[in-house]
């Protein structure tokens, strides 16, 4: 261990026993009660003490640049802390781990649709690799996308395009991209970044994605996809991210842990480290495969999925599309989509000749391979938040918005900064709106009960326009958000590699977005506030670049 390596540790050991001890002077570690709508439940702590295991769990993982290990500590840690409380012991602390914990997350219905998507988009991608289809599309992409600055831009493209689902984006985008970023030299940490900050921030603002859906079911009172389309103008971290993917994109701007990363791939070495995280198929690619190979599978899938996510929202039953967006379930629709695509392609690959059906059959066990380290993750990441769950971080965080609406100019900026605390503690975005747009309807009720028209008030849609742009970033820093482990899977990236390089870029979108929402409690008028804070995202932009200098990143001949 290096002396940099020491004192980074001893820091964080440092910063972890300050914290307990600011806990046990808040409150010892004791079980609280609390009402909830089906009567009272009990809790460990509804304490800053529930957000002990994620701060673990999180610090952890950006300094050892191990995830596994530090997640698994981050769960066990509130385990203990859960056990100490409810006075439950050994068996107590295994139970939470793993009864309520591992196998619980394992067994549930949605997340074993988000696995089953998961393996079977494995597959599919090793499909293509073996039928010569990404071989052929990163020989055409070479021709016809002739910069750097086309690469990534052909990404973000395509992460906007694919607008439904946040799962379905990162992983379609980085199996599609990957040969083409690859050919010009972009590290895999950047492609992780441009599929991760087209992923969530994308569906975010679109009226017909599993997000909207999600966001329009936490509301009461009003019609839910209406306030979701009033919300989109005001969610300034989405729209300024899409801003800044642009920017680097064309400017080669990049600046902090991913300039490292880009000036090694523009090297040669497009991980910079721990290249062998992901499974490789290492089969030769066929001889035969074209173009149409990739490009007929990517619209199979985007085709199915959709048709998945209608059909359990009840399109054939009568359900308008819209409507039945905002009822699908994204998980059985994924899996029920990517299953009927995943038996198209085979049969297609097949009619093809350029694959046997016993090397299709061998790619489903080879696709399963290249998602064990996200399943693994995915897994660890669920169970923390369920130990996070556990412990009482929503009730604490609800207590905290509750006593501090009485100042409502400063409700958007508090609220932005509370839904990034609670999204990034607990790796949930929905997880995290979920608890917060309830409280900024309550606060409001008053005002909401007169609507009938659908003239909603200007502070309620600022105040849940932060929540959500909160959620969002604090989903994007988080090492344990199901969307960045997506991201990093969808790239085929180090997870923490992927985190410690987007942190910076999230951050200085974070930072921009917070003054726009403090100046929204004031004026409250969107083309102000949009303005401002875009104007103010190009001035830093160029800023950095102007600080970054000429030698930041040599742009590619």
């Amino acid at each position: 261990m290096n002396k940099k390596t020491l004192v980074k540790n001893l820091i964080f050991i440092g910063l972890i026993i300050a914290y307990i001890v600011f806990c046990f002077a808040q409150t010892p570690i004791t079980q609280a009660v609390v009402v909830t709508g089906e009567g009272e439940d009990a809790v460990a702590t509804g304490s800053l003490w529930s957000l002990l295991p994620p701060i673990i769990a999180i610090g952890l993982a950006l300094i050892t640049k191990e995830v596994y290990s530090s997640l698994f500590i981050g769960i066990l840690s509130g385990a203990i802390i859960h056990a100490i409380a409810l006075n439950t012991g050994f068996v107590g602390v295994m139970n939470t781990i793993v009864g309520d914990g591992i196998i619980a997350n394992i067994a549930d219905s949605y997340n074993v649709g988000i696995l089953t998507f998961l393996v079977v988009l494995g597959a599919i991608v090793v499909l293509m690799n073996r039928a010569g289809g990404s071989r052929a599309y990163g020989e055409w992409a070479a021709k016809h996308i002739k910069s750097r600055a086309g690469a990534s831009f052909a990404t973000f493209l395509l992460g906007v395009l694919i607008f439904v689902d946040d799962y379905f984006n990162c992983l379609t985008v980085g199996s599609v991209m990957r040969p083409v970023t690859d050919k010009h030299k972009i590290s895999r940490s950047k492609l992780a970044y441009i599929i991760d900050a087209t992923a969530a921030p994308v569906c975010i603002i679109a009226p017909i994605s599993s997000w909207a859906a999600a966001v329009s079911g936490t509301v009461e009172g009003v019609n839910g996809i209406q306030l979701f389309i009033s919300t989109i103008p005001y969610n300034l971290y989405a729209i300024l991210t899409l801003i800044m993917v642009i920017f680097i994109s064309f400017s080669n701007s990049d600046y902090g842990p991913m300039r490292t990363h880009e000036i090694n791939a523009m090297n040669g070495d497009l991980f910079t480290t721990r290249n062998s995280v992901y499974e490789k198929d290492d089969e030769p690619a066929h001889s035969r495969g074209k173009v149409i190979d990739l490009i007929l599978p990517v619209i199979l899938l985007i085709g199915f999925c959709v048709i998945g996510m209608l059909y359990t929202g009840g399109l054939f039953e009568g359900e308008s599309i819209i409507n039945a967006f905002a009822n699908c379930d994204a998980s059985v629709g994924l899996s029920i989509g990517s299953i009927g695509a995943l038996i198209v392609i085979m049969l297609y690959y097949m009619a093809r000749r350029v694959l046997k059906f016993t090397e299709c059959m061998s790619s489903l066990v080879a696709g399963f391979k290249q998602m064990v380290p996200a399943i693994l993750i995915l897994v660890f990441a669920w169970t923390l938040k369920t130990v996070t769950t556990e412990l009482g971080a929503a009730e604490y965080v609800r207590g905290i918005v509750e006593n501090a609406h009485a100042v409502q100019l400063l409700l958007p900026l508090l609220l932005f900064a509370v839904a990034l605390g609670l999204s990034f503690a607990t790796g949930t975005s929905w997880g995290t709106f979920g608890i917060l747009i309830p409280i900024v309807t309550g606060v409001f009720s008053s005002q909401l009960a007169g609507v009938t028209d659908g003239n909603i008030p200007s502070m309620v849609i600022i105040c849940i326009s932060a929540c959500l742009a909160g959620a969002v970033c604090g989903d994007h820093c988080s090492p344990i958000s199901d969307t960045t482990i997506m991201a990093s899977t969808g790239a085929q990236c180090d997870h923490v590699n992927h985190v410690s390089t987007q942190l910076p870029y999230a951050l200085t979108v974070a930072g921009v977005a917070a003054v726009g929402y403090l100046i929204s409690g004031f004026v409250q008028n969107v083309f102000v506030v949009l303005g401002i804070s875009v104007a103010l995202m190009f001035a830093v932009l160029f800023a950095i670049r102007l600080i970054a200098g000429k030698d930041s990143v040599k742009k590619a001949k």
